[in-house]
């Protein structure tokens, strides 16, 4: 590529950062932490309320104006044009979300941009909302497997202490700091150089590799390849158009390491649910009596249903979708991985670490990977670094998915009586 086409892409990149880095979504959409105790307050004395989250509504038009002019340069002729244009495209539609609030508009515009449970996904064109009832379903019978879950109430304090144990060796150069923040509602948010958690709450042994293996070998590791990059420093944003293809990969990570444990899957499968039932018209008590009756706990399920109402009316009927995007992104990413090595690509799965991409990304630029004018990682994961035990943890999972499990018991495995005269 010669030197002005990439200063040329440079500027529309360096543009399109600029623009996009004030349109924020989940910051814009939190929920103040005092609602949590003014809510169960109400909910111990038998009289439940609905919260009353703020709904602030910033204006981003001149952020939206500049993202457009930067789509009317883009030359859709060529595959980082086309990367430029889609990244820009969906920061205006995150704008355009957060500033309705509380209106139809705003679950439109997040339907667009993460997708919604009646969406189709995966080879067997499932929907989401199947998936995740088909998931809820198979596991009914295993939710009680294993020992009763830990007796133990991890500080934030304790958990930050072993987060930084875990990061400093790998990032060097790039310190990550772990802060406690009081006002989170969800457990964690990773970036390039911060790691937050959640304050006032009990943590597990199994979050601390969930967090690790998810948030920072994932989000904060591709966000600091995504800075790293010679021209295309986009890939160190959080666009929302990669968000589906990030949660898919932080989500497989925890599968591969063994972080992940059942009820988190089920609560991925139970938010699918959630979010088609506040679309149905169900509020936020329902979806909080829902989460209650699945077994989470009070603050959990305070916690989860407020994932589906942020942005939205706590009286149904307009809320986030974002929470889709888990299972659908854990399935889209389990079957790039395993195309990408039955087709002889491993080099695909690498190329995604090198910042924050949508699968479509790494096909339309491979071009731009092969040549260098897209640094590889600077960052992986142990994990891809291993292939041939990559792709034997994929292929198993594609045969073990075809055994018909379901018409056997123990029983099966009983050998007959031994006949005493053979």
């Amino acid at each position: 590529m010669d030197p002005e086409t990439l200063q040329r892409i440079s500027a529309f990149d360096a543009r399109l950062v600029a623009a996009a880095r004030d349109v924020k979504v989940l910051s814009q959409l939190a929920w103040p932490a005092r609602l949590l105790n003014e809510f169960l307050g109400h909910w111990k004395q038998h009289n439940p309320r609905l919260p009353e989250p703020p709904r602030a509504r910033p204006q981003f038009t001149a952020n939206v104006d500049e993202l457009r002019a930067v789509m009317a340069a883009c030359d859709l002729e060529e595959p980082i044009g086309r990367y430029l244009f889609r990244t820009a495209r969906s920061y205006v539609t995150a704008a355009r979300m957060v500033e309705r609030v509380g209106t139809p508009e705003f679950t439109q515009r997040s339907i667009e941009l993460y997708g919604a449970p009646r969406d189709r996904i995966g080879p067997n064109e499932v929907t989401n909302l199947e998936a995740a009832e088909q998931f809820l379903s198979m596991t009914d019978d295993f939710r009680l497997v294993g020992d009763l879950p830990e007796e133990v109430c991890l500080t934030p304090e304790y958990v930050a202490e072993r987060l930084v144990e875990r990061i400093t060796p790998v990032f060097h150069g790039h310190p990550i700091l772990v802060e406690i923040d009081p006002e989170m509602t969800s457990k964690a948010a990773a970036g390039a150089t911060r790691v937050r958690i959640r304050g006032a709450t009990c943590f597990s042994n199994q979050d601390i590799s969930q967090l690790v293996e998810h948030e920072v070998f994932v989000h904060s590791l591709t966000s600091i390849n995504g800075r790293e990059q010679p021209i295309l420093r986009t890939m160190g944003l959080g666009s929302p158009r990669t968000t589906a293809t990030q949660e898919g990969m932080a989500t497989f990570a925890e599968l591969i390491t063994n972080a992940i444990d059942l009820p988190r899957l089920r609560r991925l499968a139970l938010r699918v649910k959630a979010i088609q039932m506040g679309l149905d018209g169900a509020d936020f008590i329902d979806l909080f009596r829902f989460f209650l009756e699945a077994g989470q706990t009070l603050e959990e399920s305070f916690y989860s249903a407020a994932r589906v109402f942020r942005g939205g009316d706590v009286r149904g009927r307009v809320v986030f979708t974002k929470d889709v995007v888990y299972l659908q992104g854990l399935i889209s990413v389990h079957t790039f991985f395993l195309q990408a090595i039955h087709q002889g690509r491993p080099e695909y799965i690498r190329d995604l670490f090198a910042g924050r991409m949508a699968l479509g990304d790494v096909l339309d630029l491979d071009a731009y990977f092969r040549a260098g004018a897209i640094a590889p990682p600077r960052y992986e994961p142990a994990w891809i670094k291993n292939q041939p035990a990559l792709a034997a943890f994929l292929i198993y999972s594609i045969f073990n998915t075809r055994l018909e499990v379901g018409g056997m018991s123990l029983a099966d495995f009983e050998e007959p009586p031994p006949d005493p005269e053979s």
